[in-house]
């Protein structure tokens, strides 16, 4: 259901008249030249961006209901087997800020099928894989293909579609890059009823290529490449910044039960270095050859402050996604598919708000719809601190689904406000931003909450509590730490603006 969403709704808001198709169309890469580039469906190349991406990030959460299985089956603790997500948020996290200038050097059709071949491969490898680590590995290569196809899904919806038409298109992009990992806790659980873990990938898989062959067959080069050069320090430090400081993370607050070689705060600490020093060499190449990330796109006052209310919000939705199954299955005892069954009415709701929030921020605007969404998810997450051995399922289902309906109206308006201020030649650099720090948010919000979970639960064992009962206090420690966050989105939420669009908007853009 989610996939015909996502492929049918943009058509009305994307199908301008025959001379505006071209000349939007020719600014997806960067620097087009006019008189070469051939006339491009924009329907067509917004539904094949749309769905592949679909594909590639429903895997970034389809391995959370698995994990109490794969703790089982290859006898790892909680701490570890929360990494076959983290690890694909963080490898995203990595590798997206240099996708800016990859889309530069590369046609379209090129960096999709790097994009496509990359999550293939590591669907394939996880299928087959004999031991956590080498599923471990394989998560990484699915994400360093995930983490191209989301800068050019972005980048080419701001280039193609017209601002006044960004609401309805961007309501349907939320199916991507919100609804998808929503779906991915239910989706797995289906699939985990009906047998081996191993079918999460082997279902993917076949659908993945069929998608793939399609925008190969489908998708034209957009633009012309040009060479750029690449600075290996910016890159060298962005990814010990990024990952040293969820790794850090996820070791904070584990009371001493993984046994680390280097302490979590040592390693968080090495992470903010790290990030401030790549912070300070993209100001100075700023003024010359050119950064790998190019942080002007924080000066922009309603981008940042967008960024910072989607960078908290993600990160209490992605812990109430790790939460919840733990919760469903090792509290209450319900089986894999009943939790999946109980988990997919949110997301579909999700997924059906999208294109209707978007058409709302076309007319109304985003202040009118953040501030009530971020409302009700503290409201939700906050009745989700009450929940114990005896919750019925049935109040567990209809509060999801109030949370997820909260964060449809907080995304799309937030991602669209966001990134419909920047200047053209700054789009695939503030879609580059936006995902890296999406990612990184999302990874560290799952460390946190799962780290607490597991200190509190300790501690309430060690008080003399049973261990459904230690967890069952566990889970609403963490789910209280997602309500604070969300009490920070609410607070942010009343600095959002609906954009004024500047002159420059009402052409396309013609060059980087």
């Amino acid at each position: 259901m989610s996939d015909t969403t996502c492929i049918t709704e943009p058509e009305p808001a994307v199908a301008p008249a025959p001379p505006q198709t071209t000349e939007p169309a020719t600014a997806v890469v960067g620097h087009p030249e006019a008189a070469e580039t051939p006339k491009v469906n924009v329907n067509l190349v917004m539904r094949i961006l749309v769905l592949s991406t679909f594909v590639v990030i429903l895997n970034e959460t389809i391995m959370v209901n698995a994990i109490p299985r794969l703790m089982r089956e290859f006898a790892v603790p909680a701490t570890s087997a929360q990494w076959l997500s983290t690890a694909f948020m963080l490898t995203m996290a990595v590798v997206i800020p240099a996708t800016g200038w990859f889309l530069q050097r590369v046609t379209t059709r090129t960096a999709y099928a790097l994009a496509m071949g990359l999550f293939l491969t590591g669907t394939t490898i996880a299928t087959l894989a004999p031991s956590f680590s080498v599923l471990l590995v394989a998560r990484v290569v699915q994400a360093s293909g995930t983490a191209v196809m989301m800068p050019l899904l972005m980048t080419t919806m701001m280039t193609l579609v017209p601002p006044q038409d960004r609401g309805k298109v961007m309501g349907n992009v939320t199916l991507v890059m919100s609804v998808a990992p929503a779906l991915g806790p239910a989706v797995s659980g289906v699939l985990l009823q009906l047998g081996s873990w191993r079918l999460i990938f082997a279902v993917v898989l076949p659908i993945a290529g069929v998608v793939g062959l399609l925008g190969l067959r489908e998708l034209v080069n957009i633009g012309e490449p040009r060479a750029t050069r690449i600075d290996l320090p910016s890159v060298v430090l962005s990814a010990v910044g990024f990952g040293a400081l969820v790794y850090g993370l996820s070791g904070l607050g584990d009371g001493g039960r993984a046994s680390h070689t280097v302490p979590p705060a040592l390693v968080t600490a090495v992470g903010v270095l790290s990030l401030a020093a790549f912070v300070r060499r993209q100001i100075t190449l700023q003024r010359g050859a050119g950064p790998l990330l190019d942080l002007r796109t924080l000066t922009f006052g309603p981008f940042a402050i967008s960024l910072g209310l989607m960078c908290l919000a993600f990160m209490a939705m992605m812990g109430a996604m790790i939460l919840l199954p733990l919760y469903l299955q090792d509290v209450l005892g319900l089986s894999t598919l009943t939790t999946g069954l109980l988990l997919m009415p949110g997301g579909l709701v999700m997924g059906l708000l999208g294109p209707v929030v978007g058409r709302a921020y076309d007319k109304v605007g985003a202040t009118r719809l953040v501030i009530p969404g971020a409302v009700v998810m503290a409201t939700s997450l906050a009745l989700f601190t009450r929940v114990g051995q005896d919750t019925s399922p049935w109040l567990l289902l209809v509060n999801h689904m109030f949370l997820m309906a909260a964060l449809a109206l907080i995304f799309t308006p937030v991602f669209t406000s966001g990134l419909s201020v920047l200047p053209p030649h700054l789009y695939a650099h503030g879609s580059a931003v936006l995902g890296s720090l999406q990612q990184v948010a999302a990874a560290a919000g799952t460390a946190i909450v799962v780290s607490v979970m597991a200190g509190r639960a300790a501690s309430a064992a060690a008080d003399g509590a049973t261990q459904l009962g230690a967890l069952s206090t566990g889970v609403r420690w963490g789910f209280g730490v997602g309500a604070v966050i969300a009490v920070a989105v609410v607070a942010v939420s009343f600095a959002v603006r609906t954009p004024v669009l500047p002159a420059h908007e009402d052409a396309p853009a013609t060059q980087h």
